[in-house]
């Protein structure tokens, strides 16, 4: 009987699951979309029970697809939007609010306070991380401060709190798990990655009940089994770490200083800093990779908020191309952008401005300005900002990148893949499997299990598929910086400007 790893990917648009064999090779996909939700500009929420059944259907449909059971199936491993946020209740199960994203801004101002009180410093030395809406401490606080009863019945010890991967955990085996992996723990802005524990000073300032945590665990280990009812039988969990976490997994980033870039709905470059955390001096932000065994890794991050995101916006909201693959085809079709430089600040700028003020803007148009330079623009603007997320890298290692790592959906269009490698002046090296992100879901579930032996079981899977060589002078690539830096001056504090 073939013996398999499910992953389940629960991302920020769309629910999918995986299903893996030995060789890390793909035997079955399934993927459903969900909705988006928009109370307010910059704002963003998820339906926490759309994620539920959409991850489940998925999980069904790929086994389905192939004649899979509950006995093809080891074990399950679990990769995620990180920092959104959703609080349930107890008892019944049911959330007590929306889903509130990572992309979401409703709480900049309190972020602001943070900073005025003088926290910055105390936040990043104990978390890794900086004083921004983006985290998850600052939106469970919103939600016990803003949805009626809810603190009161925090404190009665009533209500739970997780990330997208311990909801889904609690859900599968039936509320019996309430754990966080380490990764996830350390996008929360409440944990401490010096001691892999809740952090009490952090959770006083931020007036968050402890007893609605989940207990931080490895990444890789037996976290509970699923419900019976689910599958047929019981299956284990037995591997979870944040998307970007999984990604680096995935490209088997297992030494310090190797790293990758993720262009999915935001991009996030991830390099391997060993044993030890690394505390950047350029906006970049210190994670935790993952926790394997009785060690720990930990990760240089820098985060963009909207990469193939920009793609989706032009396809939906304004309904330049039906399918974003056209998107490739439209830019070759153009020459240049013919000056056209798009700073897709929708939600504000990640690392390594942090601006959640900044907003999208579109520059340098002219009378000749068509579709295809904007099409062309916007994924020229994923490659300038990896460009400045690898140079704030090299900088805080005081060294350079030898090459990049690339997936995500957008890591499948050539035109973005040979400008990333013109604009960073590096190789840019795509793996055959561009699913990283649950094939490192795969391996942590599935070395836990002993479906693989150890790191190098997998070492030999998943090989790269092309190589990207930088092909334009240095004369151009200073000069297409030096203009993409003056366009994100003035995306930047755009909404405060009007305050």
């Amino acid at each position: 009987m073939e013996k398999y790893i499910m992953a389940l990917d629960q991302g920020t648009t769309s629910s999918r699951c995986i299903i893996y064999d030995r060789k890390g090779r793909i035997k079955s996909l399934a993927q459903k979309e969900f909705r988006q939700i928009y109370p307010k500009g910059g704002w963003v929420e998820h339906d926490a029970m759309e994620i539920w059944s959409s991850q489940l259907s998925v999980a069904q449909e790929a086994m389905a697809k192939i004649n899979a059971t509950h006995e093809n199936i080891v074990s399950i491993g679990i990769t995620n939007q990180r920092e959104t946020a959703i609080v349930w209740d107890k008892d019944t199960g049911i959330p007590v609010y929306n889903a509130i994203v990572w992309q979401c801004r409703r709480t900049a101002k309190y972020c602001d306070e943070l900073k005025a009180l003088g926290l910055t410093d105390k936040i990043r030395e104990k978390t890794g991380l900086l004083p921004d809406a983006y985290f998850s401490a600052t939106k469970l606080r919103w939600i016990l401060e803003n949805v009626n009863g809810t603190r009161k019945k925090a404190e009665e010890g009533k209500l739970l709190f997780g990330t997208v991967e311990t909801w889904l955990i609690w859900k599968l085996t039936g509320g019996k798990a309430h754990v966080t992996d380490y990764s996830n723990a350390s996008r929360t802005m409440m944990f401490n990655i010096n001691t892999m524990k809740w952090d009490n000073e952090l959770l006083d300032i931020f007036e968050i009940p402890a007893g609605m945590l989940p207990e931080p665990v490895k990444s890789s280990m037996v976290f509970g089994k699923t419900s019976s009812n689910i599958f047929g039988s019981e299956i284990p969990i037995a591997g979870a770490a944040g998307d970007q976490q999984a990604a680096l997994f995935g490209q088997k980033c297992f030494r310090a200083g190797e790293s990758k870039m993720t262009y999915g709905t935001g991009g996030f470059m991830l390099m391997n800093t060993g044993k030890k955390p690394v505390f950047s001096k350029n906006g970049l932000i210190t994670t935790v990779a993952w926790g394997i065994g009785d060690t720990v890794d930990y990760a240089l991050e820098g985060s963009v908020f909207v990469a193939g995101a920009a793609i989706q916006w032009l396809r939906d909201q304004v309904g330049l191309f039906d399918d974003s693959a056209a998107s490739e085809k439209m830019a070759l079709s153009v020459s240049d952008s013919a000056g056209c430089y798009f700073v897709p600040a929708f939600v504000g700028l990640g690392a390594p401005y942090w601006d959640p003020y900044a907003r999208g803007t579109i520059l340098g148009i002219t009378r000749g300005t068509d579709k295809n330079h904007i099409v062309r623009a916007a994924l020229e603007s994923m490659a300038f900002q990896t460009r400045d997320l690898a140079d704030a890298m090299a900088s805080d290692i005081e060294s350079t990148i030898t090459d990049l790592k690339a997936d995500g959906g957008a890591s499948t269009n050539d035109f973005l893949m040979q400008f990333q490698a013109d604009i960073l002046d590096r190789d840019v090296i795509r793996p055959a499997c561009i699913e990283t992100t649950s094939l490192g879901a795969a391996y942590l579930a599935g070395l836990s299990t002993g479906y693989w032996e150890d790191e190098k079981d997998i070492a030999g899977n998943c090989s790269a598929d092309k190589c990207f060589k930088p092909s334009i002078g240095s004369k151009e690539r200073s000069f297409r910086m030096k203009k993409w830096h003056q366009a994100v001056k003035c995306a930047m504090n755009w909404e405060a400007a009007g305050d």
